[in-house]
């Protein structure tokens, strides 16, 4: 408080004094020499009574809540009001005392002019001292930061290239600029030139360099650009042995961050698609004021619904998990996000029924989103009791309990591997819609809404961390088949998805419906490790050796998202479809879940499959693996 009232009192005197120094000068401007002849009564007085004014002026306009630090152009607009304001009342006041006598009707005008000069220069030169950029432009201390161009002349680029010319210790300079919107070329930012299009880049980089300007990285300064411009631009540094990388978008800005705290570019910009449109407040209405369940709440997707569920302002939300690390870390960090949400973290096992009971029964949930799994194919194989357990009998606990407790909306998480499975975890999975949609047959008061996708991008046990390990220790990266494909998307897509199929879910016809998310181009899993490569500024093959190590028990080279016997049809979101669920045999499902579960908890896993393909028809465990 001290120092503020001190700085406003330093203002204060300053403004004062160049209240005073403008209309002496603006009068000498005018008169020269005959200033003190013509007007030497009216000087003193005048420069008293204008001081007055203006201070009263500046105080009226609240001039003095502004730090000159970071003086901006909406300042000096407030400074312009507040001097012109003063000007005119004090020459009003003036005509009244003296009638103006011997001041030529100019000086009014130059007093305007010279006013603006005193009160703006001060500020203007007090913060180009501060921030650096004046010192930074006369001494030229820029041989040491790293030559860059950026690609797309946006507000990003624009604060990165002010933040270096402002701040000493900058690791970069920005060189040129390129921008495919042509109106922006040959224009420049703060001195540096937008030189022409991303295509020309190759051109660009010859030319700067011919300037003793060569660059040494492509940094990204446009969030709106696609995969296959990521990709090109990633090929364009590969051939000229550049680093490439991106500048944080506003949103990923965190307290602490600074801008020149570059991004590296992630797979998730090379293999990322057009963001869907969302209708958030239906899918807010969906959750807001009610109590939510998310099971497997510290997994990769559960974690994710708990982030998302949870800035729709449930009125409780309940974390259930059988790992106590992850569901101390995913309740943590909701007391961190959201502290006045009422949360409770409760441990547990889905495959316990008399636990789960007596969790619905003292929260009473309203939804509950189910995504607690066994999802490793290869770990399944080899434990397929174990999968039965957790996917099969974990799946139809959590569904009876909110068929016992009137629990409005079940929301399963499934996968597209439980579409005409070859593995347990796919066979397993299906059996878990399956269930769902024979209780909704048979007139359940809950509504089961399946959402069905493929791999998520950096989960538990997915390929890509398994690559980046790989990558670090200067591999191999193995690669199962050369002509393996599969579906990707962001952790965040899926979940936002699975809450925009939910609310769609809600509103359907079918009680029980499967929809199934629109994953885009499927991609080879051989281009993505090659990818990765790139992106660590390595050769695939040269730096980074690539091995194929065949397929493993229960995998495809290929997945499918939906049965030929389910009728796919479109929804009023372009990326949810809906797959119309099959009739089923309700006693022959019941019967053979029972020798199924009863199996699994034996122990007995020679005689798991068959049960499994009893259920799950399109089981095909025998078959030649990896085979479409």
């Amino acid at each position: 408080m001290v120092r503020r009232i001190s700085q406003n009192l330093l203002a204060i005197v300053y403004d004062a004094l160049m209240a005073s120094a403008s209309f002496a000068l603006a009068l000498y401007l005018r008169l020269g020499d005959r200033t003190i002849s013509f007007a030497g009564d009216f000087l003193l007085d005048g420069c008293i009574i204008f001081t007055l004014v203006l201070l009263a002026a500046m105080l009226f306009m609240r001039t003095y809540r502004h730090v000159w630090r970071y003086t901006a152009l909406n300042d000096l607009v407030l400074i312009a009001k507040a001097g012109t304001l003063a000007l005119i009342a004090f020459y009003i006041l003036m005509f009244g005392l003296t009638r103006l006598e011997g001041i030529p009707r100019s000086v009014p005008f130059i007093h305007w002019m010279t006013l603006m000069l005193c009160l703006m220069a001060g500020r203007v030169l007090w913060r180009a001292l501060h921030d650096g950029s004046l010192i930074s432009r006369l001494m030229g201390n820029q041989s040491n930061r790293v030559p860059v161009l950026l690609i797309g002349a946006t507000s990003q680029a624009e604060m990165f290239i002010r933040e270096s010319a402002r701040s000493s210790d900058f690791p970069y300079v920005a060189v040129g600029l390129v921008d495919d919107n042509k109106r922006q070329h040959g224009r420049e930012i703060h001195h540096v030139r937008v030189y022409g299009s991303v295509s020309e880049i190759a051109y660009i980089l010859r030319k700067l360099a011919r300037k003793g300007k060569a660059v040494q990285r492509l940094i990204v300064a446009e969030p709106n650009l696609g995969a296959a411009e990521f990709k090109a631009l990633l090929a364009v540094a590969e051939t000229h042995q550049l680093t490439l990388a991106r500048l944080p978008s506003l949103g990923e800005l965190k307290a602490g961050d600074r801008l020149h705290d570059i991004r590296p570019i992630a797979v998730e910009d090379i293999l990322g698609r057009p963001q869907a449109v969302l209708d958030r407040p239906a899918m807010r209405a969906f959750v807001a004021g009610k109590r939510v369940l998310i099971t497997g709440a510290g997994g990769s997707i559960g974690s994710e619904l708990v982030r998302q569920v949870a800035a729709f302002e449930p009125a409780e939300l309940v974390l259930f998990d059988i790992s106590e690390y992850q569901l101390y870390l995913i309740d943590q960090e909701l007391g961190d996000s959201a502290p006045k949400l009422t949360r409770h973290a409760v441990l547990g096992d889905v495959r316990d029924s008399s636990h789960l009971a007596h969790v619905f029964s003292r929260y009473t949930p309203e939804v509950v989103f189910h995504a607690a799994a066994i999802k490793h194919v290869p770990l399944s194989e080899q434990n397929p009791e174990q999968a039965v357990l957790t996917n099969i009998l974990g799946s139809k606990n959590v569904a009876d309990a909110c068929v016992a407790h009137h629990v409005a909306t079940m929301v399963q998480i499934s996968t597209d591997k439980a579409v005409n499975p070859l593995s347990v975890m796919g066979a397993t999975k299906r059996a878990a819609e399956i269930y769902g949609q024979m209780l909704a047959q048979d007139g359940a008061p809950t509504r089961f809404v399946t959402v069905r996708f493929g791999n998520v991008l950096n989960s538990a046990g997915s390929v890509v961390p398994l690559f980046q390990k790989q990558i670090a220790r200067g591999g191999p990266v193995t690669v199962t088949h050369k002509d393996m494909v599969r579906y990707f998307m962001s952790i965040a897509e899926a979940v936002q998805l699975v809450l925009q199929a939910a609310v769609l879910g809600v509103n359907c016809d079918d009680r029980a419906p499967i929809y199934v998310l629109d994953m885009g181009e499927p991609v080879r899993i051989e281009e993505l490790a090659c990818q990765m490569i790139r992106l660590a500024g390595l050769v695939p093959y040269d730096d980074i050796p690539i091995q194929f190590t065949g397929l493993r028990p229960g995998e495809k080279l290929f997945e499918e998202l939906f049965h030929d016997a389910e009728n796919l049809m479109d929804t009023s979101h372009p990326s949810i479809r809906l797959a119309r669920a099959r009739v089923l045999d309700r006693l022959a499902i019941l019967g053979g879940l029972r020798e199924l579960i009863d199996t699994a908890r034996a122990g007995d896993q020679r005689s798991i499959r068959p049960l499994i393909q009893r259920i799950v028809p399109e089981y095909q465990p025998e078959e030649k693996l990896g085979q479409p």
